[in-house]
């Protein structure tokens, strides 16, 4: 896909595209994915006085959360980590913008078309996808636009790094006998049913462990809130519609929808004059008239050659793509029509609309509904979110509100304000508002939180209790677990040296269950990879003795033995290969101290 991208990218398609795509991102607005932040200003962190904000943050934590890759309750400590990302990143663009890299609006725009991500089967951009699966990643086109090239920069400094590493021969050929290495070991392992009774924390020994790690019992302060909920849709279950309003609805819909479009386009300049372009087109006309094939036409007459393969055929296009003498006529034509003659900055076009992207009217009637009923709506809606605020902040509960305008109070259980309530209380403005101090000191309703486009929502905090540390009698059962592995492993690592200690004096143990592993590799799958990466670490038998070792394994710990080492014999590939793994290593080792550096010399506050 991305080659064919390549090879048409001196035709006017890409060149349109590439156009069109800067147009598209003026478009879309302002971030809607984050608007709901914009209350939130206060700075998550600062480095060499640039500012991290909270959104920035928050926003990057909803787009983990969204994408299901991290579950509810690691969203505290992924919001940790995200922010220690946002810092290692900060100071690499300013290392970026400081060392003088730069990337153009137009390499830009030539990168977002040529991702594969956002191209059709067809391999050429798709204004739809790009649309679409931004909105599924969390993203808008510019927010889009400006994280791609702050991450551009970024990698050129990386590669730069990269591209300075390298390796002598006599290195590379070492590293690959080393990567093709090949070890025979055996190994044991002990879990708890080994030991010879089973651990039993007395009640100091939880005490003690309690006392060492009450950060990891603390409990943040937290709120209960009653609130309300006023949504759009509710408001529109009300609105009547009539036919013709779904049809009126439908026909904007159909003006306005994307365009099946083929063409034939014919240059001038160089090679013809803009008379012998025109005598072409004309040429191809009359054929038409006498009932010629546009598509054999296309690859016959087209100078398109990224579309004339394929009869013409551009696939679906939106209105302000390609320009507005070109939309004028492919929007102004019905299905199979052929327009006039039309000029564009790239030349005459015959333009042929081979459909409508749109559903029937039928298909789309409950879209349509809802629709015209959100439409109709927003004046109400608009209505009701004032005399929500205005009631809001004259009343001194919900009870009176929610009676006054129809809606139920609901009652959160507790949160707090970084992990934020369930729902609708999840928004960050709400958890924010709730621990504000005239809501959560004064006791007044919170001013109407706008959560989406179409949702308000306004709290009163009905109980809190403040930062603390959990009593032992309340997280009791967590401690004993926690005691429980600790004295496990601590026992099971004494088992494990006095095992070794007996082996290497020669002596036999009984009671273990040994698992061989014979001609095993670095990478071999079977045994476990903890005790496939100690047998690797320990050092060569000597004179026919067994080099043992001890290490964690997934179920407790086990004791390994090296009985003996074979070289390995390492290809052209091999050799290859492990060249550019020890160079990306090296590459990896100079990013990270570079990247350590900076934050190291920077000047950085964590609020």
């Amino acid at each position: 896909m991305l080659q064919r991208i390549r090879e048409g990218s001196q035709g006017w398609v890409a060149k349109a595209i590439v156009g069109a795509i800067i147009v598209t991102f003026a478009l879309f607005g302002a971030e809607s994915l984050v608007s709901y932040f914009a209350s939130g200003s206060n700075d998550a962190a600062t480095v060499n006085g640039e500012s991290i904000s909270r959104q920035a943050v928050e926003t990057q934590v909803q787009r983990g959360i969204r994408s299901g890759q991290v579950p509810p309750e690691q969203e505290r400590q992924f919001r940790g980590q995200v922010l220690d990302q946002l810092i290692r990143q900060r100071t690499l663009d300013q290392y970026a913008r400081e060392g003088g890299l730069h990337i153009s609006d137009s390499q830009l725009d030539q990168l977002i078309v040529s991702l594969p991500e956002f191209q059709d089967q067809d391999g050429h951009f798709s204004d739809e996808l790009f649309t679409n699966r931004l909105a599924q990643a969390g993203y808008t086109p510019s927010s889009f636009r400006r994280e791609l090239r702050a991450d551009t920069l970024r990698r050129q400094i990386q590669q730069g790094l990269a591209a300075s590493a390298f390796l002598l021969p006599a290195e590379k050929a070492r590293l690959a006998s080393l990567q093709q290495q090949q070890r025979t070991f055996r190994y044991a392992q002990l879990t708890a049913a080994d030991l010879d009774q089973p651990v039993a924390p007395s009640d100091a020994d939880l005490q003690q462990y309690y006392d060492q790690h009450q950060q990891d019992f603390r409990r943040p302060a937290q709120v209960k809130v009653n609130y309300l909920v006023l949504n759009q849709d509710d408001v529109a279950k009300d609105v009547e519609v009539t036919d013709d309003q779904l049809r009126q609805a439908y026909e904007q819909a159909q003006a306005e929808a994307p365009r099946e479009v083929s063409h034939i386009l014919v240059t001038f300049g160089d090679d013809r004059t803009e008379q012998q372009a025109r005598e072409r087109l004309t040429e191809v006309q009359s054929k038409l008239e006498q009932g010629a094939d546009f598509a054999e036409l296309a690859r016959e007459y087209s100078d398109d050659s990224s579309s004339a393969d394929r009869g013409g055929d551009l696939g679906a296009i939106q209105k302000g793509f390609f320009g507005d003498e070109f939309d004028d006529a492919a929007f102004s034509l019905e299905p199979g029509q052929v327009s006039k003659i039309v000029q564009t900055q790239y030349g005459f076009h015959l333009i042929k609309v081979t459909g409508v992207d749109i559903p029937s009217f039928e298909d789309d009637r409950d879209a349509l509904t809802e629709q015209v009923k959100l439409e109709k709506s927003q004046s109400l809606f608009n209505e009701r979110v004032q005399k929500l605020t205005d009631e809001a902040y004259q009343a001194d509960d919900l009870t009176t509100v929610a009676d006054e305008l129809g809606l139920t109070v609901q009652t959160s259980d507790w949160f707090s304000q970084d992990a934020g309530g369930e729902g609708v209380l999840s928004n960050p403005d709400a958890a924010a508002a709730a621990f504000s101090p005239d809501v959560l000191e004064d006791g007044y309703n919170s001013d109407v939180i706008e959560t989406d486009d179409q949702q308000r929502v306004v709290l009163h905090v009905v109980d809190h209790r403040d930062a603390s540390t959990l009593p032992l009698e309340e997280v009791r059962d967590q401690v004993m677990a926690a005691v429980k592995t600790q004295q496990t492993r601590q026992q099971l690592l004494a088992r494990a040296a006095e095992v070794r200690q007996s082996l290497e004096s020669g002596e036999a143990v009984s009671g273990l269950k040994w698992q061989q592993a014979d001609s095993v590799g670095r990478d071999a799958d079977g045994v476990p990879e903890a005790i496939r990466q100690e047998a690797f670490r320990l050092p060569h038998p000597q004179q026919n003795q067994v080099s043992w070792g001890q290490t964690d394994s997934q179920n407790g710990v086990a004791v390994v033995g090296l009985e003996s080492v074979s070289s390995g014999e390492a290809s052209a590939d091999d050799a290859d290969f492990v060249t550019r793994l020890a160079q990306r290593v090296q590459a990896q080792i100079a990013i990270q101290g570079l990247s350590q550096t900076l934050q190291d010399e920077a000047d950085i506050e964590r609020n």
